[in-house]
């Protein structure tokens, strides 16, 4: 581990930033925190509302095991504290977005304590500084409603399909030191979700977002005053929060004044934070426990269950890629950075049935499906061709039915029609020849056309082999076997 060399250059020296995130997390599931309303994406505006959620007097909240279970394994994914008792307090603020006039959420006793991620702060050199950064605790909460400004010109509309829905609040501590280092923890955080399947971490849809505290200090003094800046939506913006807000703090000392603690919006069409209110402390809440739920208690059987239905997560994964199967330290990294690719690589190799085509497997899903899925725009999981039809492909080359010019061939056609390889390779007739006579005559063609540069390569020249090979290949339309082709024109130049 290695501290971090970023600074703010001031007119006074330099400035070292510290930084820490509150993300939250909705959490996966088929109802609200506290009621039985759905939880889907992108329903029509107060579709999804109980009668708990716009909080009728007298309704009293159940709180949804699911909930519970998510936020416990995520704690465990990250190896944290988890407590066996843990309790619901109300935080006290009236807004339009939030019918209760309070929020549930958790305060003094959180259910997940602390714990820790190690990022890698260069993902494309696995072998770069990783960094471990400290995870104060783990809270569960419901999330407000959302205010609507721009659908009538004189009135706000308010949507409650959001009200109650279950947020885990995971807080760091204030371990990072550079934008570089704010982005890398929130990728890997939200990687470990998605393996979890707590959270789906699609923070373009607000199902994770993130608050980010900065302040500036002179390297070795006291931390500074802080500002945070609320629900930041991608792992760009908060990295380009950081570096503003951290300019603005230090133009604001030199310049003879004072950073105020408050809270901060991020603008990013104008790349500039602005303030939005004085922040509050935890008595301007005045929490208190909530009355209407008892403590959640959580026994052995509960916690047990929840550490048997964790999945192997990155980290391991990644060992083992590089363990087992022999992958690169840089193959393994991009192949376990995210749950979907780590899936689709492991059905692949499933499909090869032979593990030692792992590395095949790797390159080709690196290279060539990467770089297809990249042009046309596409995720992984939208992917035309299948795991099935990628093995399929590779054990073609495998077997020597196709060169590695005649699989990208195929690979294109693949792309387009969805057909099988086997398919195209049939009915386009693109095997690979290994039939010698054939190459033996094809050779002999290349040879007598050639004669001068024949006679250069006996003259020691011996760079013209590849002209040969190419001249070849290129005379059988690169369906001749490569290992073949050299193999004779070696024994017919001798």
């Amino acid at each position: 581990m290695t501290e971090s060399t970023y600074r703010i250059q001031g007119a006074t020296g330099e400035w070292e930033v510290v930084i820490g995130l509150e993300v939250h997390a909705q959490v996966t599931s088929q109802a609200k925190l506290f009621s039985g309303a759905a939880t889907a994406f992108g329903a029509e505006p107060n579709t999804q509302v109980s009668l708990i959620d716009a909080a009728m007097p007298g309704m009293l909240p159940v709180p949804n095991k699911e909930c519970i279970r998510q936020a416990v394994r995520t704690g465990m994914a990250i190896e944290a504290q988890i407590n066996k008792w843990s309790r619901f307090d109300r935080k006290n603020y009236f807004y339009a977005d939030l019918p209760q006039g309070y929020q549930i959420s958790q305060l003094y006793h959180p259910l997940v304590g602390e714990g820790a991620i190690e990022v890698t702060l260069d993902e494309k050199d696995p072998d770069s500084p990783t960094k471990r950064i400290g995870i104060e605790r783990i809270h569960v909460e419901q999330d407000a409603g959302k205010l609507m400004h721009d659908q009538h010109p004189t009135r706000s509309y308010v949507d409650l399909n959001r009200s109650g829905v279950a947020l885990m609040e995971i807080v760091s501590r204030p371990d990072m030191r550079s934008p570089a280092e704010a982005g890398a923890y929130v990728k890997k955080l939200r990687s470990i979700l998605r393996y979890v399947g707590s959270c789906d971490g699609n923070m373009e849809e607000g199902s994770m977002r993130a608050d980010v505290n900065v302040s500036v200090r002179k390297p070795g003094e006291p931390f500074g005053t802080r500002t945070e800046t609320k629900n930041v939506n991608s792992v760009r913006f908060v990295m380009a929060v950081v570096e503003i807000e951290a300019r603005r703090q230090v133009d604001v000392i030199e310049d003879g004044g004072k950073v105020v603690q408050e809270t901060r919006l991020y603008d990013p069409d104008r790349n500039e934070t602005r303030s939005m209110r004085s922040k509050e402390d935890a008595h301007d809440y005045r929490y208190f426990p909530d009355p209407d739920l008892l403590p959640l208690e959580l026994d052995d059987a509960f916690l047990e269950e929840c550490r048997a239905s964790l999945p192997e997560l990155p980290d391991a994964k990644r060992k083992r890629y590089e363990g087992e199967l022999g992958l690169t330290a840089y193959a393994a990294a991009v192949l376990t950075a995210e749950a979907e690719t780590a899936r689709w690589y492991e059905a692949l190799l499933d499909a090869c049935g032979d593990a030692g085509m792992a590395k095949a497997a790797s390159n080709w899903l690196i290279s060539d499906l990467f770089g297809a899925l990249n042009r046309l725009g596409k995720d992984i999981d939208d992917s035309p061709v299948s795991p099935r039809q990628g093995a399929e492909l590779l054990k073609l080359v495998a077997d020597g039915t196709l060169s590695g010019s005649l699989a990208k061939q195929v690979f294109e056609i693949m792309l387009e029609t969805g057909d099988d390889p086997a398919k195209i390779v049939e009915e386009k007739g693109l095997k690979q020849t290994s039939d010698t006579g054939a190459i033996e005559e094809v050779i002999a063609k290349v040879l007598a056309d050639n004669a001068d540069k024949v006679e250069q390569y006996k003259g020691g020249k011996e760079a013209l082999f590849g002209f040969f090979v190419g001249q070849t290949m290129k005379a059988m339309a690169g369906k001749a076997n490569p290992q073949v082709v050299n193999e004779l024109l070696r024994k017919a130049l001798s």
